[in-house]
């Protein structure tokens, strides 16, 4: 069976992304504890096989879970130090060969970071193997504080993860905790974005009109005609290096011509933001991400009651109320979209509900729920992970060509 596996993000104390983890596992059907050797295995082979890594991982640091069998083996070595963050289980360093496995990464130059804490004074005594203790926030029973004020004092770096609400990432902010990782952090805005003078309704006219079956250039012209920062905008795209025309368009038409429609879908979402680094970059891309995964899930399903581009907008629009600060249902009211994606955001409710919780759930690396929710529409596994991958890659190159001209 194909392997899965999903990158996350996690930011540091700016908002920005700092580093991805890469969570797998063999079959969707356990999300509980660690992956085992066979599964580490595959997931990173077919990680190295199927897609170019430093696109995947865009150039970003990447923390890795590897079993001991696995470290004893040398398997961390498939990547370059400087971009690898080594992930043991907490229960390996009580191993009596921990240190010196450990050790001898560090003397190549890999970074340790430990999943879990332990007050055990054996415990405690080992990690000076380690560069990083990450901390689950999942449990407020857990003394958060009492654990970071003792890791500080040995020099480690600490990060939060499974910071999944607004009373988690209260709780780690208290402590001042740099890193954080999880759904919160990914779906949350800081109040330094920034975006472009653009008009409101025409802007979600023109999202619609790119995004029907058979989108009619003539009103996508028209709609960006009526709009000064969107002809600018487009002009100064198709003008750019990255085009290396000879002569200059002058023209919307001739723009959307040398565009065409895959870029100019991608590029108009975008225009809203102003890559400048302050923005939640991998959260604008989240929007990005499940547009394309939920269209292409779609693409090969049957009984699907919406088309393929109108699941593209049901995950491209998924985060509208985080953008625009409002409640979703606000958001979604100013567009026309079919009842069956309104409810599917809204209520969760029918099929398409399902395949939005499902591109969801994959985000999260919610096994159990993948499983479930893939059976319930019938997707093989397979086809989900190599989707994923497709589709990874392709929102990566998008951004790295759209962010390179605006």
């Amino acid at each position: 069976m194909q392997p899965c596996i999903v990158k996350q993000p996690i930011h540091n104390e700016k908002g920005e992304l700092w580093a991805y983890e890469l969570s797998y596992s063999n079959a969707a059907v356990d999300g509980a504890g660690q992956p085992g050797d066979v599964e580490a295995a595959a997931t990173l082979q077919a990680l190295l096989m199927q897609c170019n890594t430093e696109n995947f991982l865009e150039n970003k640091i990447a923390f890795a879970y590897f079993t001991a069998n696995l470290l004893r083996r040398g398997t961390p070595r498939i990547f370059a130090a400087q971009s690898l963050v080594i992930e043991i289980d907490h229960d390996f360093l009580l191993l009596p060969d921990a240190m010196k496995v450990v050790n001898a990464y560090h003397d190549e130059g890999y970074r340790v970071a430990l999943v879990g804490f332990d007050f055990n004074a054996m415990y405690l005594s080992a990690l000076n193997t380690v560069d990083y203790v990450k901390l689950s926030f999942q449990s407020p029973s857990f003394n958060h504080k009492s654990a970071v004020e003792v890791l500080r004092e040995l020099g480690k770096e600490v990060i939060a993860y499974h910071v999944d609400s607004a009373e988690s990432y209260r709780r780690a902010d208290q402590l001042s905790i740099r890193h954080m990782q999880g759904s919160y952090i990914a779906s949350t805005l800081p109040t330094t974005l920034r975006s472009l003078n653009l008009i409101p309704g025409n802007f979600f006219r023109l999202v619609v009109a790119i995004t029907r079956e058979e989108p009619d250039f003539e009103e996508i012209e028209e709609i960006i005609v009526r709009d000064v920062t969107l002809t600018y905008s487009l002009l100064k795209l198709v003008n750019s290096a990255f085009f290396a025309l000879r002569t200059r368009v002058t023209t919307v038409h001739h723009a959307l011509v040398i565009l065409g429609l895959e870029q100019l879908k991608q590029w108009i979402y975008l225009l809203s933001f102003n890559p400048d680094g302050k923005a939640p970059i991998e959260f604008i891309k989240a929007s990005l991400f499940r547009a394309s995964f939920c269209e292409a899930l779609c693409a090969g399903m049957q009984d699907m009651p919406i088309s393929r581009s109108d699941a593209y907008l049901m995950g491209l629009f998924s985060t509208l109320g985080s953008l625009l600060q409002v409640p979703l249902e606000q958001a979604l009211a100013e567009l026309s979209l079919p009842a069956e994606v309104r409810d599917a955001l809204l209520t969760g409710e029918g099929r398409c509900g399902i395949l939005f919780k499902l591109v969801c759930s994959y985000e999260q690396a919610d096994w159990h729920l993948i499983s479930e929710y893939a059976k319930l529409l019938d997707i093989p596994q397979d086809t989900l992970s190599q989707k994923y991958l497709v589709c990874m890659d392709k929102v990566s190159d998008i951004w790295k060509q759209i962010t390179q001209v605006l």
